[in-house]
């Protein structure tokens, strides 16, 4: 078999048991506060048919989707054209004889689709939560992958505003526990919605929100000039540039409403989204102050959000989004079943790690694999060593032995690069009079005990 230069594809990675670890906290957080707040957990494969993602994610997100070459290619009789429809896919569209499905890019279509597919046996108002990897055909960058994994929950079947209060405190409840301090930034699809009814129409919608989008990233000169390309005229450019000058009250939530309801004074939809708006800040929110902060920019540029809209950033560090989602009141219609309300919540958790790594806030025990190594001194000593170990694993604390009798020096390095904070010898001596020698590895210190009492000695 010929060699190959060892490597992962771009925008991949592999984690080692110490970020595993890192990992798996945030992982446990996020889905303890789920469960808090009676959501179930639900899978879905990582494969979904092609027609089933297409679309929904506007023009520069189907660009980004990771189809799947079928099986068989092998036999071109049964694909002529087969370089014609390489070539559409290249282009980005679907060619059936090469491509029919892909990876997923997200959590939330596949649970439409998923819902859609068991209407009848579901209780409503269905709320899930799912922790999965997506994969995004992105260019990789700092904080931005290919592969990644998502955490989301999402309710269908309501339309109350008290699913997006309950998203909200999810939110701060999942950065509380972490201990990253966020703004959780607020905005309405209807008001973006109302705002293109004032540049001329609905069908600039799309347009107008990708543009707004990037503001953060492209800087409003961009934007403008993006927006030109797109068709709009220069006065409806500058009716966007003064709906947008209202960002510069960002943090001033009373101040920012206040010069909403006069833009929108004439507006039906625009009052409606800042109803909306008006009833979650004003809730009983379990949440830090200033945290929850109307951002009139974000506009979240997925076709499927009609209401609220929510992105998360850690205030302290140099990342983007770590969280996102809104409301999303008829995208299981896309699957033939209408009129199923539904909001929904996304954990970047790659970024968070990220973030929490910067601001070194991951606690020192989850940092801890093994706690006590327990030294191989010999056939007899091992055995006696083994049945001491199983009575501490049997009380929940992780242990392990050396597998070969070699020096202690090497058994000592072994418990020093896996930072494991206790050993235990038992020698000769030791298996005679019934004794162990438990070393603190952190502190230098060393005491004989005896070996049903060494778990009262063991301090984690």
């Amino acid at each position: 078999m010929a060699k190959v230069k060892a490597g992962l594809p771009q925008g991949t990675r592999d984690f080692s048991a110490e970020v595993v670890r890192k990992r798996n906290y945030i992982f446990n957080t996020i889905r303890s506060v789920f469960e808090l707040y009676g959501f179930q957990p639900l899978e879905t494969p990582a494969m979904e048919n092609l027609e089933t993602l297409m679309g929904k994610y506007g023009e520069e997100g189907d660009k980004l989707i990771f189809k799947v070459l079928n099986n068989g290619l092998e036999r071109p009789e049964k694909h002529l054209k087969a370089k014609e429809d390489f070539e559409k896919v290249l282009e980005g569209k679907n060619a059936e004889g090469i491509t029919e499905r892909a990876l997923r890019y997200d959590l939330t279509i596949p649970f439409a689709r998923y819902v859609a597919m068991n209407y009848g046996q579901l209780s409503f108002p269905f709320k899930r939560y799912q922790i999965q990897p997506v994969w995004r055909a992105d260019r990789p960058q700092k904080g931005r992958y290919r592969e990644f994994y998502q955490c989301d929950a999402d309710v269908v079947g309501s339309n109350s505003l008290l699913n997006e209060v309950e998203l909200v405190n999810i939110y701060a409840t999942v950065f509380g526990k972490l201990g990253i301090d966020v703004e959780i930034k607020i905005n309405n699809r209807k008001i973006l919605g109302a705002l293109s009814e004032l540049c001329g129409g609905t069908d600039k919608m799309m347009d107008i929100t990708i543009a707004i989008d990037k503001l953060d990233k492209i800087g409003i000169d961009k934007v403008k000039e993006e927006l030109s390309q797109k068709g709009l005229d220069k006065e409806q450019i500058n009716l966007i540039e003064q709906y947008l000058f209202i960002s510069k009250y960002s943090g001033n939530n009373d101040i920012i409403l206040q010069e909403l309801k006069k833009f929108f004074l004439n507006s039906q939809t625009g009052k409606q989204g800042l109803e909306e708006i008006e009833y979650i800040l004003n809730y009983n929110l379990n949440i830090w102050p200033n945290t929850l902060i109307i951002d009139v920019t974000l506009a979240r540029g997925l076709n499927y959000y009609t209401g609220t809209i929510l992105e998360v950033k850690a205030r302290n560090a140099q990342m983007g989004s770590i969280g996102g989602g809104g409301r999303y009141d008829d995208l299981t219609g896309l699957f033939g079943v209408p009129n199923l309300p539904g909001v929904g919540i996304s954990f970047g958790v790659d970024r968070i790690y990220d973030v929490m790594e910067e601001l070194k806030l991951f606690p020192e025990e989850v940092h801890l694999g093994t706690q006590v190594l327990f030294f191989n001194l010999g056939e007899a000593e091992s055995k006696a060593a083994f049945s001491l170990m199983q009575q501490l694993r049997s009380k929940n604390i992780r242990c392990e032995i050396y597998p070969e009798q070699v020096k202690f020096d090497k058994q000592f390095k072994y418990a020093d690069r896996k930072n494991i904070p206790y050993a235990v010898i038992i020698g000769i001596k030791e298996l005679e009079d019934g004794t162990c020698t438990l070393k603190d590895l952190k502190k230098g210190e060393q005491q004989t005990v005896q070996q049903q009492e060494l778990i009262n000695h063991i301090i984690l």
